[in-house]
């Protein structure tokens, strides 16, 4: 019986189990064909709205400027040669690199012992040729008197003839007496003709000693002008520079010893690429004299001179592009010819554009705008000019509002939040304050130092920076600049 009872437990227990399996399988197939059966239910989409900011287009009047870089230079730049060979006895007190002189002021001093003699012996020569036309004179004198005189005789003889041949008609004279009054008068006429000669040859004398005259007067004034390069001066005013001499020193001819530079006339010289080049010319070709600002960074501080363009190179260059011009300059304290600089040229300017930043415009000249339902349309434009970050466009996009900066997220028709910053729609983001530092004393001594031991700084400039560096707070920029050209 017990064997009995444990056999049907058994038997009931495992078909309660495979039962429990068939209601779990019928369950899940149930719930897989369900599954199957059924369609997928996606949530509603909500369109994606992107925050973008943007400017009011609004047409302006801009003078474009175009940037490059150039090289300060003298408009008068002369190099000091000797005239002649010599020793240097004398030089002017400042005859160094960065000596100022005046013109006509006397620089160089060489011996003029052998000038000199040679201006003496010029000067003697030039006496013994005076002399030469002296006695040339009193001969040519003499010979005008021995023709006259021979004349004459001549004139005599040629009477006593007429009067030896009248007798000799009336038959009182001889034809002896006859014969020999025409030989007396032949011999006068030969006499005549000596004296002609004699003439004739004082009169070249006369001429050969005023010739000689002349080149003695001539070798005279070259002996003197030898003596005068003796001294070289100053043709104007300037500052000196590659001095090469000493006293006592053995200099040859047309040897150079030192550079006249004129700091008061300068100019810059600077290259634009053609396309900027050919914005710069007027309708007949020529070149406008545009102004230009012409920037030079020292330590911190930026020099500012104006200037205007005068002219351009005749040929571009072998090996060279675009166009090199020339930009005479105005006052320029503390510019030095050999600068590099940074060059600002003004443009001609250019009526009803529009101003925008350069990530507002793709490479294919398109602009982003909005409509009336804030979504997003492309617009061609034209890129007239760039402007540093900004771009100078012309298009159908006057009155509209602009997407300041792309990005692949953007594009026409897409829904944006327009994030505006000023009341009528223009980008007007108030300017960025500097960053101010506050300096340990002996920092602010040793930037105090560098910048008062610093020859090249104008008094003006230098007084500026030093006013900053004494207060408590410092522009970060300025420090940064400064201890760049100290190595720091």
């Amino acid at each position: 019986m017990r064997f009995l009872r444990q056999s049907m437990i058994g038997l009931f227990l495992a078909a309660l189990t495979f039962g429990l399996l068939a209601y779990a399988v019928s369950l899940v197939g149930g719930a897989l064909r369900e599954r199957l059966a059924d369609e997928a239910k996606a949530p509603p989409a909500r369109e994606r709205v992107f925050a973008v900011n943007v400017q009011m287009a609004q047409a302006q009047d801009v003078i474009p400027v175009l940037q490059s870089f150039g090289e300060v230079q003298s408009r008068r730049l002369l190099e000091l040669r000797a005239a002649g060979s010599g020793r240097v006895i004398g030089l002017t007190e400042g005859f160094e690199d960065g000596g100022t002189v005046v013109a006509g002021q006397e620089l160089v001093q060489l011996d003029p012992a052998d000038a000199q003699s040679a201006v003496d012996r010029a000067s003697n020569d030039q006496s013994d040729a005076e002399a030469a036309v002296r006695d040339a004179d009193r001969n040519l004198a003499l010979a005008r008197d021995e023709l006259a005189a021979a004349e004459d005789q001549a004139s005599l003889r040629e009477r006593a003839l007429i009067r030896q041949q009248d007798l000799a008609e009336r038959g009182v004279g001889t034809t002896a007496a006859t014969e020999t009054a025409e030989l007396a008068v032949s011999a006068a006429q030969q006499a005549v003709l000596s004296r002609r000669q004699a003439l004739a040859q004082g009169q070249t004398r006369v001429d050969q000693a005023a010739t000689g005259l002349a080149r003695s007067r001539i070798a005279l004034a070259e002996a003197r002008r030898r003596l005068e390069d003796t001294t070289l001066t100053a043709p104007f005013d300037g500052t000196l520079s590659s001095t090469n001499v000493v006293v006592g020193r053995l200099v040859s001819a047309n040897e150079r010893l030192a550079e006249l530079i004129d700091p008061d006339d300068l100019e810059v010289s600077f290259r634009l690429s053609t396309a900027q080049f050919a914005r710069l010319l007027d309708d007949q070709g020529g070149l406008i004299r545009a102004d230009v600002d012409v920037i030079l960074d020292v330590a911190g501080v930026d020099l500012t001179a104006k200037g205007r363009i005068s002219r351009a190179a005749a040929a571009a260059g072998e090996g060279s592009t675009g166009r090199l011009i020339f930009a005479a300059l105005g006052s320029a304290p503390g510019f030095k010819p050999g600068d590099f600089v940074t060059v600002q040229v003004r443009e001609p300017e250019l009526p009803g554009v529009v101003r925008l930043p350069a990530s507002a415009v793709d490479a294919g000249g398109e602009v982003l705008v909005l409509n009336d339902e804030d979504r997003l349309e492309a617009v061609q434009v034209t890129v007239l000019r760039n402007q540093g970050d900004d771009v100078l466009v012309r298009g159908p996009i006057l009155g509209r509002e602009v997407v300041e900066a792309r990005s692949p997220l953007l594009g026409a028709g897409i829904a944006v939040k327009p994030l505006r910053r000023g009341a009528d729609g223009a980008a007007t983001a108030p300017p960025d304050e500097p960053e101010m530092l506050e300096l340990t004393e002996e920092r602010r001594a040793r930037l105090v130092a560098f910048v008062e031991g610093n020859k090249r700084m104008p008094k003006e400039a230098k007084a500026r920076v030093l006013a900053q560096l004494s207060k408590p707070q410092v522009p970060a920029r300025m420090v940064a600049r400064i201890e760049s050209r100290m190595g720091g």
